[in-house]
């Protein structure tokens, strides 16, 4: 029996409309005309599921779905060619350029300085439809110096766009944005745009994606014609000519391949088949043993060879003059994987961060990861990537990392800065919530596991920032700036120094740091001047030094009386606790309720060491003896003893000052090896390896960060702007004596002063 269609079924079939579930329930004649499946889809919130159906409910529609990225260089044509496709696929209705004379600027940009520079600064989430399919597609930030942030962003994607532009090529930007989708395991397919410039010459940069990216790669589109005589496109896939008609490109025409094309197409279509069984068994076999492949086998082992991550397959166009985009989309929905083809890893918190493979159906309990928030006209507004189960308006749901639980009060669908509210969303969704606290990176469940998509193990920050609002009055936005981005990002820590009352803001690195200060000048408009970059120093032992004190102080009324002995020792460096206190008094020599007192003085005075003032770590501290008054002991007496106890004795114990030593790994061209190298051991750096890259050497280094400030510049005028770094903590580890001493008699002088 035919099936029909389901517009093909009048309303009037339908026996009752449900307000609970806000949908129309079939008759019996509208079931036998609609076939099992599709009674399935309409059926009460589509979990009572037939008991014969093959198929689980969720089946299509995860199917039916794709997670994208655009990333690129700089100035490669992704916000253009991403308000292209909004353009096609109908979510928006007309189309405005990055830098357009009409000065709307592109539907992504949506913060006004991104309109002003013609720049993507956040990454912005949009959702379209095009051909039935449903696409969530994130502009991802383009600058590594946030690790966290586009950690998150590729975290949350199953596929990407590669954008290289056709005249530059594959450049330093590209090759690090290639690096990091290879860290995430992202698949991912190359988009040549600005095909209609002057010099534009896609198979150099093909190759040049082979050579440098170390792409298995192969063209699976042929340019009628380029620069100015750009006229479409030929699928070498499918062996059709398309040409782009209409005012905006809107009307793609299909037509037959151009006769004085066919050689050059027969080519680069022997190439492409063998380029692709080259890593797929499937179609290895037919094309060894000449049988004749079609254009359905050939998509098929693009499609396998695209997900297992072994082939990127190339398209091609110029999304300024609106050519190429559709066949991009089509590429988009025939290679890259919907999200239950991709395998994504949970930790299990109860099993010391076991990784357990989410199957990613809407059928198990709810996980989802907070991947981005913003300070939106109502609220936060937290932006969700649902990984299994079901979330719906008005449900529970527990932060796994802070144990709190909260209700989802309204749900969202984001289009740039724009919103739509929706009532349940399922598994490999891209959502936002308002209303909901939360920190960048926190993962949400149902309460029945405790899953993070996240390991919860942040970097310490290793580089500090004095700041402070230049007018008194500004006091108010400046702290909510820096609570915001405290929430948004946990790598930046904001504190107190406690001797000159300043605010210490501390992060990754000085591009970090230098961001947070202009965004605070840009969004909150409050000018804040700012301080020497400080480096965070830590002191430590490296003797055991008894203590032996008595606090006594008599003065009219009650006084003070507090004994404390014993001993501090080193204790080895990395592990996990930096300050160990052990209470070994056998008796009542000190009463149990003073203990935690004293506990409190210790830590208190390791807090700053008196060597540089930093704190102490590493170090065990071992109450053996002491004494007590009957009148005159209190909690403050013991905890002032144990903190003159410490200082007492810490000089005693040999300190050493500890400085964070970064892992530096440099990509420069061989031909400014020599230059680099030696800067480095200027620098007291310890090269640890080289390797080479094509043209590159990548020196892997441990250097002090102390010696690096400024690198950046340094290492570009070296290079010609080619090299390349970047920089990760590694360790604390002791300084030089000489070294030690500068830093003793300059932290005596600024203490002096």
């Amino acid at each position: 029996m035919a099936r029909f269609p389901r517009s093909a079924v009048p309303r009037l079939l339908y026996t009752f409309f449900s307000s609970k579930t806000r949908r129309f329930y079939p008759s019996p004649t509208a079931a036998l005309l609609l076939g099992n499946f599709e009674v399935r889809q309409f059926s009460a919130g589509n979990v009572a599921r037939a008991k014969d159906a093959k198929e689980p409910w969720w089946k299509e529609s995860m199917e039916r779905l794709r997670n994208i990225g655009i990333s690129a260089h700089i100035d490669s044509g992704k916000t253009t060619l991403t308000e292209r496709i909004l353009y096609y696929t109908g979510r928006i209705h007309e189309i405005h350029e990055v830098r357009g004379k009409d000065g709307v600027g592109a539907k992504m940009d949506s913060m006004d300085l991104e309109r002003e520079k013609g720049i993507t600064i956040q990454s912005a989430a949009t959702y379209c439809t095009w051909k039935d399919y449903q696409i969530n597609i994130i502009d991802t930030p383009g600058h590594v110096d946030f690790t966290i942030e586009v950690e998150r962003a590729l975290r949350v994607l199953d596929g990407a766009i590669l954008v290289l532009c056709s005249v530059g090529g594959v450049q330093s930007q590209s090759i690090t944005v290639d690096r990091q989708m290879r860290r995430y395991e992202v698949p991912r397919l190359a988009f040549i745009n600005k095909l209609d410039r002057m010099g534009s010459d896609p198979w150099k940069v093909l190759n040049q994606a082979r050579s440098k990216l170390r792409h298995h790669s192969a063209a699976v589109q042929v340019p009628i014609g380029l620069e100015e005589n750009f006229q479409g496109l030929i699928d070498l896939v499918q062996l059709k000519a398309y040409y782009f008609h209409g005012s905006s490109g809107e009307k793609v025409v299909a037509e037959e391949i151009p006769a004085d094309m066919d050689a050059i197409v027969a080519e680069k279509r022997r190439e492409l088949i063998e380029m692709v069984s080259e890593v797929d068994d499937k179609l290895a076999e037919a094309f060894l043993n000449d049988e004749p492949i079609s254009s359905v086998d050939l998509e098929e082992a693009v499609r396998r060879a695209t997900i297992a991550r072994k082939f990127v397959p190339v398209f091609m166009g110029s999304a300024f003059k609106n050519k190429g985009v559709q066949p991009l989309l089509d590429g988009v929905l025939s290679c890259l994987p919907c999200p239950i083809e991709v395998s994504n890893y949970a930790l299990d918190q109860t099993k010391n961060e076991v990784k357990v493979m989410l199957p990613g159906t809407p059928d198990g309990p709810l996980v989802a990861l907070a991947f981005k928030l913003e300070e939106g006209r109502f609220g936060q507004l937290t932006y969700l990537r649902v990984y299994e189960g079901v979330i719906r308006k008005g449900d529970f749901i527990v932060n796994i990392n802070t144990g709190k639980k909260i209700k989802v009060p309204r749900l969202v669908r984001m289009h740039s800065d724009e919103m739509e509210d929706i009532q349940e969303t399922h598994a490999g969704q891209i959502v936002a919530v308002f209303g909901v606290d939360c920190a960048s990176g926190d993962t949400f469940t149902n309460g029945s596991v405790k899953y993070t998509m996240t390991s919860m193990s942040v970097p310490e920050p290793v580089m500090s920032l004095a700041v402070q609002p230049v007018s008194k009055d500004s006091g108010g936005q400046f702290s909510k700036a820096l609570n915001r981005f405290q929430r948004e990002d946990p790598t930046f820590h904001v504190g107190l120094d406690a001797e000159s009352g300043q605010t210490i803001i501390s992060g990754m690195g000085e591009l970090h740091l230098d961001i947070y200060v202009e965004r605070i000048r840009r969004e909150y408009k409050v000018d804040a001047t700012v301080g020497k970059p400080r480096v965070n120093f830590r002191e430590t032992i490296t003797q055991r030094a008894e203590f032996d004190y008595l606090h006594k102080k008599q003065s009219g009324g009650q006084g003070q009386y507090g004994r404390v002995c014993g001993y501090v020792e080193p204790i080895p460096p990395g592990s996990p606790i930096k300050i160990e206190f052990e209470n070994m008094i056998v008796g009542q020599a000190i009463p149990s309720n003073f203990i935690p007192a004293i506990e409190k003085g210790f830590k208190e005075a390791a807090n700053s060491g008196s060597l540089i003032g930093h704190p102490v770590e590493n170090i065990r501290i071992v109450l053996t003896d002491g004494a007590s008054h009957a009148v005159d002991s209190s909690e403050l007496a013991f905890k002032l003893a144990a903190i003159y106890a410490f200082r007492q004795c810490y000089s005693a114990a040999r300190p050493v000052i500890l400085e964070p030593i970064m892992l530096v790994e440099l990509k420069v061209p061989t031909e400014f090896q020599g230059t680099v190298a030696g800067d480095i051991n200027k620098r007291k750096g310890v090269i640890v390896g080289n390797d080479q890259d094509g043209d590159d050497s990548i020196i892997t280094v441990n250097v002090p960060l102390n010696n690096m400030f400024g690198y950046s510049t340094m290492l570009r005028s070296m290079t010609q702007g080619k090299g390349e770094f970047t920089m990760e903590y590694k360790e604390h580890s002791p300084v030089s004596q000489d070294v030690q001493m500068q830093l003793v008699s300059t932290h005596k002088a600024d203490k002096a002063e």
